[in-house]
């Protein structure tokens, strides 16, 4: 079969496509004959390489997958072949207290798929079954690769960390990324002010469309002293980040009394100055966030059955033109998730 694999860490050059033999499943797995993937900011951070993070290459990229099922393993009865499925982007030990308590995203095994093992960019790609969800009929495959990870990562932020409430202003970073554009629309699904940030106005104008009620372009003006300009100097509830060193400055003075800021990736760089003066003195509360558990996923399946919930394409493009998709994101000019088709 064909794989999406790095050898070494580096630029689009490292990016090859390979042949390596098709998986055959464990008893309690299932393999998945892929039709889409989609390209995360982390395929950038471990094409690159990371920081204190030493992977085992060569590694299949990818996090997100759907498909259908081309074979199961002997424990897998409830899946036959030709099911259509999506993947779950995380895996855990599936017997600890967190996990058996719903936060197996807090399990001390914890790995997502594509970054501590390999990932979902090939053509087939065994999978246990506990990571496996049905996929209906009124869900693309497309809608449902981009949507996973950006999905459980944005709801997990904004709903389980910093309890978004109705009339309450939120203020999402990038917002015309994958992970802001579902921000937007979980936000607007709790009756939420939501105000987006990005670099043009024709970004604005998109998450407008999605719910956004303000936007600011922040190639235009600094977003502090639009934020306050909005608020009537009073600052936002919650602030969506995650874009890290270019914008945190701006979070922070951007947070009301008592305010919340949520963070979860650091696309712009990890080195951000914090001044515990205004933490301290605004009571601010700063939470971490990392992915989310399987159930958001059944929740992102149902919203996106109802018509409550959008995946955002900017473009799909065969998985050939790998290289191409990176090289669209690093740059920053989409809106949404490009997806790969197989």
């Amino acid at each position: 079969m064909k794989a999406l694999r790095i050898h070494e860490h580096g630029g689009l050059e490292r990016l090859v496509i390979d042949d390596i033999p098709a998986p055959v499943p464990k008893a309690n797995e299932a393999v998945v004959r892929i039709a889409a993937t989609s390209v995360n900011h982390l395929d950038i951070w471990v094409r690159g390489g990371m920081r204190n993070l030493s992977l085992l290459l060569p590694m299949v990229l990818g996090s997100d997958g759907a498909g259908t099922i081309a074979q199961s393993g002997s424990e897998v009865t409830d899946l036959k072949t030709g099911d259509r499925v999506l993947i779950s982007p995380g895996t855990s030990c599936g017997k600890c207290e967190q996990c058996l308590t719903g936060h197996d995203n807090l399990c001390r095994e914890y790995r997502i798929l594509g970054e501590h093992c390999d990932g979902t960019d090939a053509e087939y790609v065994a999978v246990r079954r506990d990571n496996i969800l049905k996929l209906p009929d009124a869900v693309p495959f497309e809608d449902a690769a981009a949507s996973s990870l950006v999905f459980i990562t944005a709801y997990q932020m904004l709903v389980e960390k910093a309890d978004v409430q109705p009339g309450e202003d939120v203020l999402v970073m990038g917002a015309s990324g994958g992970v802001g554009t579902a921000a937007v629309q979980i936000a607007k699904l709790y009756n939420a002010r939501v105000i987006a940030v990005a670099g043009s106005d024709e970004k604005l104008e998109k998450a407008k469309a999605l719910g956004a009620d303000e936007g600011i372009n922040y190639s235009t003006e600094k977003i502090s002293d639009a934020v306050r300009r909005l608020t009537g100097k009073r600052g936002v509830d919650i602030v969506f980040e995650h874009t890290g060193k270019a914008t945190w400055n701006d979070s922070i003075l951007s947070a009301a009394r008592g305010g919340r800021i949520v963070t979860c990736g650091a696309t712009t760089g990890p080195e951000a100055v914090t001044d515990l003066r205004y933490v301290f003195s605004r009571q601010l509360t700063i939470y971490g966030s990392t992915m989310g558990s399987k159930s958001m996923l059944h929740t992102m399946l149902d919203l996106m059955s109802e018509k409550k919930f959008k995946a955002v394409i900017d473009r799909k493009l065969p998985f050939t033109e790998v290289r191409k998709a990176h090289e669209i994101i690093e740059s920053g000019k989409h809106f949404g998730k490009i997806v790969l088709t197989f």
